[in-house]
């Protein structure tokens, strides 16, 4: 499966910070499209487009901080790097703990900043993989039956079919048939490769 290649978006209300960093990205081989302003690149946002957002912290209307709030509400993936002219500990310290991913202070060097963007394009495309992993098992777990739910629970948990037959109520053989089916369902090779499919479901891989 394909994906498209990442986009860095700039939202600036300065053009000549705009144009600058356009023309940082453009030479780092980015796709890069800009904004002036918050509610523009709302307006415009894609979910499903892998990239980063370099996003001033203070502009005219929606603030970087209300815009970054905005894309947490609406359980955006999207990795922020805050640049600020005014940039001091306490918003750096609110940016993070908002989930930014990054934070730099004006006036800063341009490999900086593009030591940034590669890490946040590199945090994005692992995060959007995870979650294409998730979803994928979470469509397989849909297609067990309750009682398979049952067994895979169990399984995971540690336990032998003898014991599982007996909390269940069932014979050996039929808990060992509903267990070849959960393995077959859910695409998995092994015992270890279904654990680490649920841990994965439950973000503690």
């Amino acid at each position: 499966m394909s994906h498209p290649p990442p986009t860095v978006y700039i939202v600036d209300d300065d053009e000549a910070v705009r144009s600058a960093l356009r023309l940082l990205m453009k030479s780092a081989g980015y796709t890069t499209v800009t904004f002036e302003s918050a509610q523009e690149f709302l307006a415009r946002y894609n979910a499903q487009q892998p990239g980063c957002l370099v996003l001033d912290v203070r502009m005219p209307g929606m603030s970087g901080m209300e815009l970054q709030q905005e894309l947490n509400r609406r359980g955006a993936i999207l990795p922020v790097i805050f640049i600020s002219g005014h940039g001091d500990i306490p918003m750096a310290v609110e940016a993070m703990h908002s989930g930014a991913f990054d934070f730099l202070q004006k006036p800063f060097k341009d490999q900086d900043l593009l030591d940034r963007v590669a890490r946040a394009l590199s945090s994005d495309s692992a995060a959007r993989a995870e979650k294409l992993e998730v979803d994928h098992i979470r469509e397989l777990l849909a297609t067990l039956t309750p009682r398979e739910h049952e067994v895979l629970d169990m399984v995971v948990s540690g336990k032998p079919n003898k014991i599982m037959a007996a909390d269940l109520n069932l014979s050996q053989r039929t808990v060992e048939v509903h267990r070849a089916r959960v393995m077959e369902k859910m695409h998995a090779r092994s015992l270890a490769q279904l654990v680490r499919m649920m841990m994965t479901l439950e973000g503690r891989h």
